[in-house]
């Protein structure tokens, strides 16, 4: 190959390729394996680099309407959940309560606002930590000699923290370039199934244990389950999933102006959460004295314990049993960390900011460090909160009309992006079809536009439409992201509000059977987009309605059989562990995904077209850059 003829002139292979500041620090030229740690702490340096220069306009980009629902969703969407989530583990230990939720959820906000290279990915209290810690307490109280249950836990936290820490040093989230759709929609879909049972099982807790019917009376405390207050907590329940899907399908919906659509969409969940509880006040529902919320005193731990845990207390035989369950702790937040901020950066967002595994990662660890010095649940990244702040943070337009003469957009600016990865990935099935028309300049993107180029060329001008032609007006699509950190140290804010004496009353004023009817709607919805759901539908779609271009048609039914049985398989493994006294190894579980995908997956009859269509990386080049590139 003959070199350009000047200087100045780039080659081929570099047309269309990033021009953000950052990314050329990932591009030098490698002789060994990316995750060789050559040198301690690159990682987390090449994030430092790269995130810096976007710091100050993080907080500048704020200003914009798009942060207001944001912040109203995603601190519905996190703190009730955290809360729902821990009643088992409150209940159980005895050791947590409603203020160390809250705590957790605003030292997470707080860390990553602050000081993280992806402030989009939002962290807090999770459903499987709380699994791990109240597995913990399972297994250490059944010991004769058992240790203090939170000095112990500060202990399996400092080897977790640890362990954070050595993977972000030596470059180990460089093992993210081979997790793909596979492992996440798998994670996605039992994180989804998650939600619906513990929803499911807010439910149940509500009925009386002794199976008694008597009705309550005025002066009964609100958190004596009644038969009365349980059936009313089931009709709080459909009432909140019922409502939440009727103003997101309002929202998608042709009725009403747009902007009153898109308020539907910002504000209908909490919208909802407010009418449902208020519900729970009305006449006949009110002397059903349905169960409410637990809360504790302000800005007091469970038990008024003393906020610092002295854990270097802890007998020295206790300090290395500590470590496996530290391993385990380290293994899931490993996976559910960086897969939450994969998800929340993923290709259908247009980002153009950098991201920063590496040093998110070890900031992880500082906050798990801090949650088992102050005897809170750790924080971790959250799914589906973390896309779902994204998505809340979209500003939707109009795509460009694609001039049809030379196959550009009109009105793009010289340099403007190239389409996402998603769509590079069908330009190279193109191209193995025969396709002269793929540009292979095109396949390393700069930024991480996802608007379909279908869609720009079919989709007409508004302004050429008439009315009654709907089916050929064009549609709003994602045109950019907000990216900014002050939605994120909002909802955390908010939180640390809710430890103040009035907010945690009205805290309390919240039924429980509002929270189950936010786990199904929210399970349901994170299950509606999910690949593994999408798959499977598809087997029972109409042939003659399925479009022409759907990439399935180019898969065997049987290989997306066998690709999605794969997938259930690790799904009902990962399931049925969590419900045993073993389920402190789910996260191995859950791990094991990748190197499935990486070894036994290829073994199978799948052609390599079919694998493409099946599978693919979760976030766009620009993203997968941080950590080495994708697979």
């Amino acid at each position: 190959m003959n070199a350009p003829a000047n200087a100045n002139e780039k080659p081929a292979s570099d047309v269309g390729a990033s021009r953000s500041p950052s990314a050329t620090l990932y591009r030098n030229e490698r002789t060994i394996p990316a995750w060789v740690p050559t040198f301690v702490g690159r990682g987390i340096i090449r994030d430092i680099k790269a995130r810096a220069p976007f710091y100050a306009s993080d907080w500048r980009d704020a200003w914009n309407y798009r942060v207001v629902p944001a912040i109203v969703l995603i601190f519905f969407a996190n703190v009730l959940p955290g809360i729902a989530f821990s009643l088992d583990l409150i209940e159980t230990t005895q050791q947590y309560g409603v203020a160390e939720v809250l705590l957790s959820s605003f030292m997470a906000s707080f860390i990553f606002s602050f000081f993280g290279a992806q402030p989009l990915c939002i962290a807090g209290v999770t459903g499987p930590i709380t699994v791990l810690n109240k597995t913990i307490f399972d297994i250490i109280e059944r010991q004769p000699d058992a240790p203090n249950y939170l000095q112990f836990v500060g202990w399996v936290y400092l080897w977790g923290a640890i362990l954070h820490w050595i993977t972000a040093a030596l470059n180990w989230c460089n093992f993210l370039k081979y997790v793909t759709l596979f492992s996440c929609d798998t994670f996605g879909f039992y994180v989804s199934w998650v939600y619906l049972q513990y929803g499911v099982q807010v439910i149940t807790r509500q009925f009386p244990s002794d199976g008694s019917a008597t009705h309550p009376t005025s002066s009964s405390d609100s958190s004596t389950a009644t038969l009365d207050g349980a059936f009313v907590g089931i009709i709080l329940a459909l009432l909140m999933t019922v409502t939440s899907f009727l103003f997101r399908t309002l929202s998608q919906s042709a009725y009403f102006h747009r902007h009153v659509r898109r308020f539907f969409a910002d504000y209908g969940m909490p919208i909802s959460l407010v009418a449902s509880s208020a519900m729970a006040y009305w006449g006949r529902f009110n002397s059903a004295n349905p169960t409410t919320l637990p809360t504790g005193h302000a800005f007091m731990p469970a038990g008024d314990r003393p906020w610092l845990v002295r854990f270097w207390e802890l007998e020295g035989k206790w300090v290395g049993i500590a470590f496996p369950f530290g391993f385990a702790l380290w293994v899931l937040f490993f996976f559910d960390h960086n897969v939450s901020s994969l998800m929340a950066q993923g290709t259908d967002f247009p980002l153009r900011k950098p991201p920063g595994f590496h040093y998110d990662f070890f900031l992880l660890g500082v906050t798990t460090f801090i949650a088992g010095l102050l005897g809170i649940p750790a924080p971790n990244g959250l799914i589906p909160q973390a896309p779902i702040h994204t998505t809340s943070l979209l500003v939707m337009g109009h795509p460009k009309k694609v001039d049809i003469e030379n196959g550009s957009a009109g009105g793009t600016r010289p340099g403007s992006p190239s389409p996402s990865a998603r769509n590079e990935k069908q330009r190279v099935l193109d191209r193995q079809h025969g396709d002269a028309d793929y540009d292979g300049a095109t396949k390393r993107t700069g930024s991480r536009i996802a608007a379909s180029r279908t869609d720009e060329m079919l989709e007409p001008d508004p302004t050429q439409s008439r009315d009654g032609e709907g089916d050929e007006r064009r549609h709003e699509v994602p045109v950019a992201v907000v990216e900014q950190r002050v939605s994120n140290l909002a909802q955390g804010a908010l939180c640390l509000v809710l430890l103040t004496g009035p907010f945690l009353h009205v805290l309390n004023l919240i039924p429980r059977g509002v929270l189950a009817g936010l786990f199904w709607y929210m399970g349901a919805d994170a299950l509606q987009g999910n690949g593994i759901t999408g798959k499977i539908l598809y087997f029972f779609r109409d042939k003659a309605l399925t479009p022409v271009d759907e990439p399935l048609r180019r898969v065997r039914k049987s290989r997306i059989l066998m690709f999605v049985t794969v997938q259930l398989v690790g799904f009902g493994a990962t399931m049925a562990i969590t419900q045993t006294i073993a389920a402190i190894g789910f996260p191995i579980i859950i791990f094991l995904l990748v190197p499935v995908r990486m070894w036994l997956i290829p073994r199978l009859p799948f052609s390599e077209e079919e694998l493409a269509i099946l599978d693919g990386p979760t976030a766009s080049p620009f993203t997968m850059e941080s950590v080495g590139g994708s697979m």
